[in-house]
Formats: C-alpha cells, sequence, structure tokens
C-alpha cells in the first residue's frame, strides 16, 4: 500500500515538473504596448532633426483637458520624455538652440501653448526629474485643428533646404513647431573649408611624387594646383625642392626664399625652418 502512494507521489511530481518545464516562460511573452516607441529622423538641408517618443492612442477617451490636462506639464507622449535631437545649430520657433538632444515638454491649454526645450534628455516624465533651471527655451505656439488621428505622430512637412514645420498630430488637434537651419551659411563654410583643405591633398600629393615615386613632373603638376588654390609656405617649399631635384637650382632658390620668408611670418607654424635654411645654403652654391 505504501508503495503505490510513493508511486502515485512520484508520478504526480514527475508530471508537475513536466508541465512546469513545458510552459513558456512569462518574460517571453511579447504582446503590443499600450503605447509603442517610435522615432523619426528627418534632415533640413545639411541638418538632421530626430524626435525619439512614445505614441499613446485615444481609446475613444477624451484627450484635451482630460488624459491631457490643461495647465500642466506634459511629456508630450507617453512613457519616458520624448526627446530630440538637432546634429547641427538650429532655430526652434525662431530661437536660437545649439545642436545637441533635448528633453521636449509642453503646456497644453485652450489657448496658446508653452512649447520648453529642457536640456536633460533622458528623463521619465514631469514629476521626478524635471528641473526648470535647465530649461533651455520656453516659447508660446497656438494649435490648429486637423484631421482625426487615433495614435500621437510627430511629422515633418512644409521643408525646404533651410526650414521645416515639426508637427504633433493627435486626436483632432495639430501643434506646428517652425524648425530653421542655416544652410547656406553651412554650405558656404563647407565650400571654404573644401578649398582651404583642397591645397593641402595636392601639396601632400606633390610631396608623394617628390620622396616616393621620384617623378619630378608630376610633383610639379600637383604643387601648381596646390599653389593656385592657395600660396602658403609648405607647398612653396615643396615645389623649390621638385626645381632642385630637376636641376633647376635658380628657381628653387627664389622659390626657396618666398617660401622662407611666408613661414617667417608664422614662426610657430614654420616647423620645416631648418630645413629650408639649410636647403637654401646648398642651392646657392649650385647656382651657375
Amino acid at each position: 500500500m505504501e508503495t503505490h502512494r510513493f508511486v502515485r507521489a512520484l508520478a504526480s511530481s514527475t508530471l508537475f515538473t513536466l508541465l512546469l518545464a513545458s510552459a513558456p516562460a512569462r518574460a517571453d511573452l511579447e504582446l503590443p504596448r499600450p503605447s509603442p516607441t517610435a522615432k523619426i529622423t528627418q534632415q533640413v538641408g545639411l541638418t538632421d532633426v530626430t524626435v525619439e517618443y512614445s505614441c499613446p492612442g485615444v481609446k475613444s477617451r477624451k484627450i484635451w483637458d482630460g488624459l491631457v490636462p490643461y495647465d500642466k506639464m506634459w511629456r508630450t507622449g507617453a512613457n519616458t520624455a520624448t526627446k530630440i535631437t538637432f546634429s547641427k545649430d538650429v532655430t526652434f520657433a525662431d530661437k536660437p538652440v545649439p545642436a545637441g538632444t533635448y528633453a521636449l515638454f509642453t503646456i497644453p491649454t485652450k489657448g496658446a501653448w508653452t512649447v520648453i526645450l529642457n536640456k536633460k534628455p533622458d528623463q521619465p516624465g514631469t514629476a521626478t526629474d524635471y528641473k526648470a533651471d535647465l530649461d533651455l527655451l520656453r516659447v508660446q505656439i497656438k494649435p490648429g485643428v486637423a484631421p482625426f488621428r487615433e495614435r500621437l505622430a510627430f511629422i515633418f512637412s512644409n521643408m525646404t533646404d533651410d526650414k521645416a514645420s515639426l508637427d504633433l498630430e493627435w486626436d483632432k488637434l495639430r501643434l506646428s513647431i517652425p524648425i530653421g537651419a542655416a544652410t547656406a551659411q553651412q554650405a558656404l563654410a563647407n565650400v571654404t573649408n573644401a578649398v582651404d583643405n583642397g591645397w593641402r591633398v595636392y601639396a601632400n600629393s606633390a610631396r608623394y611624387m617628390l620622396e616616393t615615386k621620384k617623378d619630378y613632373d608630376t610633383g610639379l603638376k600637383y604643387v601648381d594646383t596646390s599653389l593656385g588654390l592657395k600660396e602658403d609656405w609648405f607647398n612653396l617649399w615643396i615645389k623649390a625642392q621638385l626645381l632642385a631635384a630637376k636641376g633647376d637650382y635658380k628657381n628653387a632658390v627664389a622659390t626657396g626664399e618666398k617660401a622662407q620668408t611666408l613661414g617667417e611670418k608664422n614662426v610657430a607654424g614654420f616647423f620645416l625652418a631648418a630645413d629650408v635654411k639649410k636647403g637654401l645654403g646648398d642651392w646657392k652654391k649650385k647656382v651657375k
């Protein structure tokens, strides 16, 4: 009798263990989030604007002055505070904003909303970590009417190379925030930098032809292109060496002296001063 009870108990225990082993782990259960996360990036000219947020649904609820109370700070989404990132300096509702990542808060009202950029981007919401002294700016923007949208969404509209509108849409409301990018100035700066750095590229190519390939004619073509972009002691000195390598010591001395004159005007950056002095001394002895 005792043996039968032991066998039945063992069987029940084994069955229970097998059931536990075959049951899916609770951590593996994947279900839709009530407020799924979203991320949108838009390039405005040369500037990337990225918004990261969670998008709650209307779900037959009263949203404005209901789920989202008037006259109270709102994380402008669900879960954690909405974040916005600018890859370059911009204007945000005509206010200057340095490149970086910010928390985006709003204070909805019946009239104009207060839109806030806060310098602490990672915040759970408005109740615990928010500090007003970290606000970068506050601006007033009046929302408008929009077609019904079940889930909150951020959308970019009215885009040009210089500006765009960041639109928050939810329920039957649209809040449009103008964003400006300094595209013309940035593009001009890129052109200037390309030209400024271009002379170095050709100068270093000429130096490679001089020191490694010993192809002096090609080196002279490269260095002349470099000098056409910008005349500097460095590319003048490379040209002087190329001329000397071809046996043209007279022009090598003239070009080297010009390099020396320019270099002495920038003593801190004239790092080959000793080489220039020695080279000129050697070449002058060879001038016929």
